[in-house]
């Protein structure tokens, strides 16, 4: 009689590693990098490498003598962390106060909950977020591109675009004078903005973006419906009265959508497992989003809208849950 043999799964395997698709991610933010790098100069590499530099420093020293394991810091994820933290910090931000948030980042966005695999949030957003809350003064001043670039903590600010459209409406102008304000969208496209080190230029975020599909890292879920929903959201409310809501394209070029879409929405161990549960995931990230953007304090809101959605992700997994692979079948009646 023949004997089967019943090995437990998984039984095919793809090739993908942690540590390949961490670097493939660090490659498809490399337009980004050099794109913040040609606007801000010295001061976003030097926030750049602290902030890299902090988070591996960090996982490495709580791995060996506080979790006492192997640190593994060569898989790339701390690298990918830092340069995500990196990105949502502006490029005159001072060293103590990235080294802090890498901190937080490390410490208590990832190894507190046991490392890789095991964070429920998005460790860059925790200690973004983290930074933002405790100082809010350094956190919001905004180096002017280009005419930052030999500049570090003495660089010349001003206000992002979405600053200035939440401010001018909260002291009662129209949409009309805002407009001559801010940059055009093209500007906006290319990068020509202040704002944050790595969320200012839409076409290197978007060659990112291909580059992800076309090495199957991520999907088109989460971020299609993050940027549709936000898109469709305010369009409606441009539509509705044009004169108070700018039109969604501005929202979508300006702040952290196309980053935190593409790029920390999609992270593997934070976010749903099925697609429809992605679909689910991105929507309540837009719709949060644009909540806080248009009726909130804040002139951005896509941060707290991921860790939010974050913490939605366990019930998103309980109650959309994938199709399994093949089907019960019922014994035969005699």
């Amino acid at each position: 009689m023949n004997k089967l043999t019943v090995s437990p799964s998984p039984h095919v395997h793809s090739g993908d590693s942690v540590k390949k698709n961490m670097y493939g991610v660090l490659i498809a933010l490399l337009p980004a990098l050099f794109t913040s790098l040609y606007y801000f100069g010295i001061g976003a590499l030097i926030v750049t490498i602290t902030s890299i530099v902090s988070c591996v420093l960090f996982e490495y020293l709580i791995q060996k003598y506080l979790l006492k394991k192997d640190p593994s810091v060569t898989d790339g994820s701390a690298i990918l962390t830092g340069l995500l933290l990196a990105f949502n910090l502006p490029s005159n931000a001072p060293i103590a106060i990235i080294i802090i948030g890498a901190l937080v980042a490390m410490g208590i966005g990832k190894m507190a909950f046991g490392g890789l695999g095991n964070n429920p949030f998005n460790p860059a957003l925790v200690g973004r977020v983290f930074l933002l809350i405790s100082f809010p003064v350094q956190m919001t001043s905004w180096p002017t591109p280009i005419a930052s670039r030999l500049a570090y903590t003495d660089a010349v600010t001003g206000a992002t675009p979405l600053g200035v459209i939440k401010e001018g409406l909260a002291k009662g102008d129209i949409m009309s004078d805002l407009l001559t304000k801010i940059p055009s969208f093209s500007d906006m496209f290319y990068g020509n903005m202040g704002g944050s080190a790595g969320e200012i230029a839409a076409i290197a975020l978007l060659i990112g973006f291909i580059y992800l599909l076309m090495k199957r890292i991520i999907t088109w879920h989460i971020p299609v419906s993050v940027i549709g929903t936000i898109f469709i959201f305010t369009g409606i409310l441009h539509l509705a009265n044009p004169n108070i809501y700018i039109s969604p394209v501005f929202h979508i070029l300006t702040g952290g959508v196309m980053l935190g879409a593409i790029f920390m929405a999609t992270d593997y161990v934070t976010s749903p497992m099925s697609r429809k549960g992605m679909i689910v995931f991105g929507v309540g990230i837009g719709v949060i989003t644009v909540a806080i953007r248009v009726f909130g304090a804040y002139p951005e809101g896509l941060s707290f809208a991921i860790l939010i959605m974050n913490g939605f992700v366990p019930l998103i997994d309980k109650y959309i849950k994938p199709k399994r692979f093949g089907e019960l079948i019922k014994p035969a009646k005699a």
